[in-house]
């Protein structure tokens, strides 16, 4: 074969046709709504440095436990209202009754002298003597005012002290000789009476006041 036939067999290397370079793509490709290809990693690799994401995380933690701390908060202030309310009605409740118990006994204590009036005023319709009623209103006088101190009721003095507007009610003042400066109670038409420290009622009096020449002679 001579070279002019070889030639045409073999071509030349730049005369060859270059064959294509195969590129195999890995991306993952996937279609969104409209139909269009979109990365599956669109946002790309995070370019946080890694002590900045932990820093978030923790943030997010902590809201988290202030978030349940609160609740927790909210739930516990909800069940101790619910337990005041309930302690509150109770004790009200338990007031009343107390109340209710004392007023049952205080007129259960009343009654013998209910009963007493009413014997005496009996009596005094028929053929009693006087001083046999004027005896029985003094034993229910005396039943009363026995009834009064078992409830912690207490009469107070007023005649011959010195006059205090804050125990007596002033009714009727006279001029008397007396060498006190102050003024004297010197009658009580109804009594005064205290329960414990508190006053239920003054005493009506009648007031002396010393005489204006005697004052003096005694000043």
């Amino acid at each position: 074969m001579d070279k002019d036939e070889k030639r045409k067999k073999d071509p030349p290397d730049n005369e060859k046709e270059a064959e294509p370079i195969r590129v195999t793509d890995r991306r993952r490709i996937h279609l969104d709504g409209n139909g269009k290809s979109a990365s599956a990693n669109s946002a790309g690799p995070s370019l946080k440095p890694s002590y900045v994401e932990e820093l978030e995380t923790r943030t997010r933690a902590a809201e988290k436990a202030v978030l349940d701390v609160q609740a927790r908060f909210e739930e516990l202030r909800e069940q101790l209202r619910r337990e005041l309310d309930e302690t509150r009605q109770r004790l009200n409740r338990s007031a009343e009754e107390r109340s209710e118990r004392s007023k049952a006994e205080l007129i259960a204590s009343l009654l013998p002298v209910l009963d007493n009036l009413q014997q005496a005023a009996e009596a005094a319709e028929g053929t009693v003597s006087r001083s046999d009623i004027l005896e029985g209103l003094r034993g229910i006088v005396t039943n009363f005012e026995n009834v009064l101190r078992n409830v912690g009721v207490e009469p107070f003095q007023s005649v011959g002290e010195t006059f205090n507007p804050e125990l007596h009610d002033a009714v009727e003042t006279g001029t008397v000789e007396t060498p006190d400066r102050e003024d004297k109670v010197l009658a009580e038409y109804t009594r005064g009476y205290k329960l414990g420290d508190r006053l239920l009622r003054p005493a009506r009096v009648k007031v002396g006041r010393p005489s204006e020449s005697l004052a003096k002679t005694v000043n």
